[in-house]
């Protein structure tokens, strides 16, 4: 690879970007030593933030254990299997619940591919079959009958840097990916992502974060093993009391992936790995990471270049179809913005901040399946990322544009 190539991920493989008459910088964090994900959460049970598990959970209870879906790269079967073996009950007395929240359910074969051994215990969670456990400022916290049943919730996670909660994980898998639309609705609405303490990278003093823990206090978990990553892989693993295993591996991962950024660019490429890279609603948010995050390295008027496969379009979840009908059926940026400003369906959130987004800046989906989708959403499409950026630009190259924190 010569000096004016750059290597991005794409689909299972990478795609190789030639920029010969652009001024390139490149975004690297510095990221870590991979580990073993079956072993870091084995030595976070062993040293758990507050009690071990098997003192949580008494020989003759319910178990509900509430796993992240296919659209975040959790290693949940290695999770699982750490925490089963520790557990005081008999099998047939768990029962694992697919955290979609209003994502597309999962196929057998993904849960196969997730979960192995323990796919059998697995169902996909349906937002419309849910049960009240009460309360927080007035907004119902509804959640899966099973969740709502068991004597003891458990849950996986990613904690990872979050466009809304600072960092996902902890409660989140529970409250929104086993919840209901009334807690997505009000998390996800304009007036509490319009709060300035709602931001990527922030944990405190951030009120969707604040609410998800408070909603988690009534539907759990009540011991959760969550895991962080960076560019080389899973980088660690934290056990225990949810609001102290997100802040121990936020923790770790700002300091793997944070990247300082001077000067503006006119355009910044960023790649996006596998699973993100599967549809326009979960791509999207590498423009919004660059754009919205901490510090927008990008000039008014400026892009942000993404490659994604989008081999199902905009989305095939609820929440996906209602980005794809807002975008698709808005004039322009500004006018989606400003309409949706008066409030939307859950899962449309994701219309309204790339609306924000796309108020002063273009973005470009390249190499795509479905380039006509990209045009319908408000965004341009290309066949390459040469072809998206202008010669002479000064760009900035982010090559995991999810998993980096330009600040």
């Amino acid at each position: 690879m010569s000096d004016d190539e750059y290597d991005l991920p794409f689909g299972a493989g990478t795609l190789t970007v030639s920029l010969p008459d652009c001024e390139v910088d490149v975004a690297v964090p510095a990221g870590g030593e991979p580990v073993d994900p079956r072993a870091a959460a084995e030595a976070a049970l062993d040293d758990p933030h507050g009690p071990p598990i098997d003192e949580i959970v008494d020989a003759g209870d319910d178990v509900c254990l509430v796993v992240t879906d296919v659209t975040r790269a959790t290693p949940d079967e290695a999770l699982v299997a750490a925490m089963v073996e520790r557990l005081p009950v008999e099998r047939d007395r768990i029962t694992i619940v697919l955290g979609l929240g209003l994502h597309r359910p999962m196929t057998d074969d993904e849960i196969e591919a997730g979960l192995g051994e323990f796919a059998d215990l697995a169902r996909n969670h349906d937002p419309d079959a849910t049960v009240e456990v009460g309360t927080v400022d007035g907004v119902s916290i509804r959640v899966n009958p099973s969740v709502a049943d068991a004597d003891t919730v458990l849950a996986t996670g990613m904690v990872e840097p979050h466009q809304y909660a600072g960092f996902s994980g902890g409660a989140k898998t529970v409250v929104i990916g086993a919840g209901a639309e009334p807690v997505i609705r009000h998390t996800h609405g304009p007036d509490l992502l319009a709060e300035p303490g709602v931001r990527l990278g922030r944990i405190d003093d951030n009120p969707f974060r604040e609410f998800i823990d408070r909603a988690g206090d009534l539907a759990g978990p009540d011991f959760c093993v969550n895991v962080t990553h960076g560019p080389a892989g899973i980088l660690g693993a934290a056990a225990g009391d949810p609001r102290a295993v997100v802040r121990d591996l936020a923790e770790t991962a700002r300091e793997a992936l944070s990247v300082t950024v001077t000067g503006e660019y006119d355009a910044v490429l960023g790649g996006v790995a596998a699973p993100k890279d599967a549809n326009l609603y979960q791509t999207s948010r590498a423009a919004t990471y660059v754009l919205l995050g901490a510090n927008n390295p990008v000039r008014a008027g400026g892009r942000v270049v993404l490659p994604a496969r989008l081999p199902e379009g905009a989305g095939e979840g609820r929440g996906e179809k209602r980005f794809y009908d807002r975008l698709s059926s808005g004039a322009s940026a500004d006018a989606v913005f400003e309409e949706m400003r008066e409030g939307y369906e859950p899962g449309a959130q994701r219309a309204f901040v790339l609306a924000r987004a796309l108020r002063d800046h273009e973005v470009w989906i390249t190499n795509s399946e479905h380039p006509e989708v990209v045009e319908d959403c408000l965004m341009h499409a290309a066949d390459s990322p040469e072809e998206a950026i202008e010669p002479g630009s000064r760009v900035l190259v982010v090559p995991d544009a999810l998993s980096t924190l330009l600040v």
